[in-house]
Order: structure tokens, then sequence, then C-alpha cells
């Protein structure tokens, strides 16, 4: 049987089997039956450098008092600490320690509704509260944060502390740190203050400007007040054209609609563009979004579609990976993209309904099953998708530039880029100038690429060149921004010199941590307060860990080497001499 075959069939088995899946397990593993010689990773398994992230224990502090205690205890014995999430979905190693002495802080059960405010609009919830059940418990009320994450399982301390966001250039923009009223967070202090302090931060202090996006390394938030909006309905019609004005229309298209983005496929030469804004309540429809990509997935599917993908890389087959990545595009138009107009079925554009019902979806969070039958995608318990992630924002005034360049690359080669296909093409969203310091600094359009990352980090991928020659372009050329809770290494070369309230943000953290006890080697070097961010050794541009300089970087026995971009004359990528 073909590998396109095998795919073709697995898709249908997906599309029939979509049920419930085993929730991702805690990303903290201690000693049996103790919290004490603890690991930490990601939700996919592996951080960029493939780092065993250790601590001697781990502690789920249920109250803020339970929080200010721990935070002190810590200080008082100048002990290393990180804050640690229920779902852990940053890449980067932000919540790694230096110290296998340190301390996991998790906000897994810090995680109430304190209070929902429906005369002022607003909801306090504490920091390990998830997206879905703000969206939930402000509904209830008939309230909605505007703007959020499409993915469910997001806390609302990890979204803060990383900048994560929607789409809209519209009101305060998609951060959602940007809605924020009030926020207390613990931090180190001095003996005569305990070792512990809450620090209360009102809308408008220059100090909360630093907290919005924290990187963790100021100190724990145990609250966040969130401003909120009465609840209102969308109408939303995804139109499929061919990309030739892409460039043109990525600078205006999120002035004409509230919700706008796109989703491009490059090696198709087509993008779906959203065409969503806010209607009157009382226009007919209940519609549902439960995107396909975060339903739960059979195991046994997910370990058909990567062995089909490995196999594809190991053979150099091109081919086969662009007429996969025809079908699962086909395949999401088809089931249009898990939006329905009442909940159950999808009868045509546009899908109407309320905005708490569409804004994100994750449903593959839900049931309490066997991973080993059903799982998210991603999940690393089983043989599912396993990829790298490059994120970042290319202000509006530059992004036609950027994307004609993409363009430019996939008439070289038309099949480079259907690797991107596979994982739903690139989402590009946009986001608005945020007053926090390490914020967006002008209105952009965010790009979210996903792409194949092998299990061997010393293999080479299949137009590796191309991947890392859209990277540098974006950060070097274009002066792109990253995401902080996702990229590899190369990302955040040099960035933080892009942010310029950076000296700010660095004049809190002294005051709130003098002693740096929630920060780390990591988050020291993407800071700039140290160096080696880049890890020069054999194989370390295939993870992103350096950008080539040598052919001994790439991997020279499997026929890869160092070379210039093929349009990006400054960029060093890892070529396949054959394919050139």
């Amino acid at each position: 049987m073909s590998d396109t075959k095998i795919i073709k069939l697995s898709w249908i088995f997906f599309m029939i089997y979509l049920v419930n899946s085993s929730p991702p397990e805690d990303p903290i593993k201690c000693s049996y039956k103790t919290n004490f010689n603890c690991t930490i990773t990601n939700s996919y398994g592996a951080f960029p450098d493939r780092a065993i992230c250790k601590a001697a224990q781990a502690i789920y502090p249920t109250t803020e008092d339970e929080l200010i205690s721990i935070v002190a205890n810590a200080t008082r014995e100048k002990r290393k600490m990180k804050i640690a999430t229920r779902f852990s979905h940053s890449i980067p190693k932000l919540v790694c320690l230096d110290d296998e002495n340190g301390l996991l802080i998790s906000t897994k059960v810090l995680n109430k509704i304190i209070r929902v405010d429906q005369e002022n609009m607003s909801i306090t919830v504490e920091s390990g509260v998830t997206l879905r059940q703000l969206i939930n418990e402000a509904g209830k009320a008939g309230l909605v944060l505007p703007y959020t994450p499409y993915w469910w399982g997001l806390t609302i301390g990890g979204l803060i502390a990383t900048g994560a966001h929607g789409s809209s250039l519209w009101g305060r923009g998609s951060s959602v740190h940007d809605y924020i009223v009030q926020l207390r967070i613990v931090t180190p202090a001095e003996a005569a203050n305990n070792y512990a302090k809450v620090r209360i931060l009102e809308n408008g202090s220059s100090e909360l400007n630093a907290v919005r996006v924290s990187l963790g390394v100021l100190g724990v938030v145990s609250q966040v007040t969130l401003k909120l909006e009465r609840v209102f309905k969308r109408s939303i019609t995804l139109s499929e054209r061919d990309d030739s004005n892409l460039g043109e229309d990525a600078a205006t298209f999120g002035r004409q609609h509230e919700f706008a983005d796109f989703t491009w496929y490059p090696s198709q030469r087509k993008v779906v563009y959203r065409i969503d804004d806010r209607v009157p309540a009382n226009t007919p429809g209940n519609a549902l979004n439960d995107f396909l990509g975060f339903r739960s997935t059979p195991s046994l599917v997910l370990a058909i579609l990567r062995t089909t993908e490995e196999s594809q890389e190991l053979t150099n087959d091109a081919s086969g990976k662009c007429s996969s990545a025809k079908l699962t595009t086909s395949t999401l138009k088809i089931g249009a993209y898990g939006l329905t107009n009442n909940g159950f079925a999808f009868t045509g554009y546009p899908v109407v309904g309320f905005h708490n019902r569409v804004q994100a979806s994750g449903t593959c969070l839900d049931s309490l099953e066997d991973a080993r039958i059903t799982a998210c995608p991603w999940d690393h318990r089983v043989k599912g998708l396993f990829f790298h992630q490059t994120t970042f924002s290319i202000s509006l005034s530059k992004v036609k530039g950027f994307i004609e360049d993409v363009q430019r690359l996939v008439v070289l080669e038309p099949r480079a880029l259907c690797v991107l296909d596979l994982y739903n093409g690139i989402l590009m969203r946009y986001v608005t100038t945020s007053n926090a310091y390490l914020g967006k600094q002008e209105d952009a359009l965010d790009f979210d690429i996903s792409y194949y990352r092998s299990k061997d980090p010393m293999s080479p991928r299949l137009f590796e060149d191309f991947l890392e020659e859209v990277e540098q372009l974006a950060f070097f050329k274009y002066g792109a921004l990253p995401h902080w809770g996702k990229n590899r290494n190369v990302a955040f070369i040099g960035a933080i010199n892009r942010y310029k309230n950076v000296d700010k943000f660095l004049k809190v953290k002294q005051t709130y941590d003098q002693l740096g006890l929630f920060s780390s080697e990591w988050t020291n070097q993407v800071l700039g307060l140290k160096d080696g961010l880049t890890i020069v050794k054999e194989g370390c541009a295939l993870e992103g860990l350096c950008i080539c300089s040598e052919d001994i970087h790439c991997a020279p026995k499997k026929g890869y080497f160092c070379r210039p971009g093929r349009i990006y004359k400054d960029a060093s990528v890892c070529t396949r001499l054959s394919s050139r």
C-alpha cells in the first residue's frame, strides 16, 4: 500500500473516530510517591537542546498564603525557584533550573476563580486557571475576554508571562496581558519583610508593564484581574484564495475585519482568509469551534502518520510529502476546520455564534481515557507529532517584503515548504503595540510555523535549508520579534536589543529579585545578561542551537553542508548539496 493511501485511510479514520482522549500528564515527575528528586519537561517531551531539567523538589500551593510561605522559605535559603504550569506548553527552557537543589512551584492547583464582577465587567482568577476555565466562567455571567489564543490548554499565568495572543488590531489589541487591570505577584524580600512580599499592581503602574510579560523571572503571579466585555456574536467566513495578493493584503486586512487572520499554504500557493466580525446579538446562529487539530486522535492513527512522515524524510520523498500535505489541507477544508453552524454540523458560511463558543478550542484535553488509545496529537507518551516551532512578529510596514521573499523561495523549489502544510500551514495573526516592556513594539503580523523534527538530534531534515532561510530572513533581515514561549535558540540571538524598554524591565527585575532566585542561565542569556545562547558543537544547526559557520555544524556525512541562503545571502544554512 502506498504512503498516500495509508495517510488517506488514516485521515478517514481520524475524521470518523474523533473520541475523547487522555489529558496531558503532569510535566513534573518526582520520585515514587514523593515530591522530591524531580524532573520537568514540556508537553512535547523535549526542550530545544534536549536538556533534562532537574529539581530537588516540587511544591503545589493551593492558596496565596501557602505561596508566600514557599517563596519566603526558599528566599531565606537562597534557593533557586521556577514556576511550572499545568500543561507546560512553552517550548524554550523558561522553566528549567540551573541548580539541582532548586524548587519547582507548580500552579496546577492554584486554579480558582476568585470573582466575576458583572457590574465592572472583570474577572479575578488565580494564575493556574486555564483559558478554558476563564472562558466558561465568564460566559456564565454573560461576559467574555475579547481576544485570546486559539488553544484552551494554557494557564493565565503562563500565557501572560510569554505574551500569548489572539488576532486583532482593534481595541486594545489581541494580547491577553493588555487586558490586565490588577495583578498580585509574590516576590522575594529582605529579612525585615519576612523574605517574601505580595506586590499589588494596578493598571497604569510602570511596574505592571514589566510584569505583563515577565518570562517568570520576577516572582510568582498569584492572582490576575482581567477586563471583560458583554458577550457578543461573531460571523465567520473562511475564504480560500491564491496567495498572489497576500503581501499587499497582509498590511491592510486586519483593519478591515476585527478577528482577521490568515492560514497560508506557501507550497500550494493558497491562503485561507478569515473574514470575521461582530454581528448583532439577534443574528441567527449558535456556532461552535472544535478545531480538528485540537481534537483527540486515535494513537494508532498518530503512529501511522508519524511513521509515514519519517519514511518520507528517510527516503527524501518530497513528492510524497506534498501529496500528504494536499490531503491534509483538503481534509481540514472539508471539515470546515472544525467549525459547525449549530454545534453538530457544518452547513455553510458564514458561521455565526457567540464569541465564547468560537474563540478557542481543545477538546483533546477532556477525558480520562488511556493515552495508548487516544491522545492530543503531540502527546509525547505516544508516537505522534514531534516538531519544531518558529514563531515571530514582523512589523506591518515590513511584512509585504517578507512574504514576497518566502514566495521567491517557493518559486525556486515548489516542494520545499510542503512540510508546513502537513502542520496546517503558516498561521498569521495580528498583534498591536503594547505597553508591556517585553511586549510588541509596534503593530505587527505574527507568523506561527510548525514543521517536522527528528527524534535524532543529529539527523537533518528534508529541505532543511529552506526553513532555516525563512527563519533567518525573519529575524535578521526583517528584525522580527520572537514569541517568548516558542522558538529555537537562534530566534533569540540579539532579540532583546529590539525592545526599547528592556532597561526598565531589568530595573524592575533587580528590584523584585535582587538575588536572581527566579532567573536561570537560559533566561539571563535571553535577556542579554549572559553569553552562551548559541551552543556551538557538531550538528548544532540541525536543532537551531546555532547558525552554521562550518560544515560540521550541519551533517556533512549525510550530505548536508553549511552554505549561504538562496535569496538571502547573509543567511547560513544546512544544504543538501545534491538538492542544488
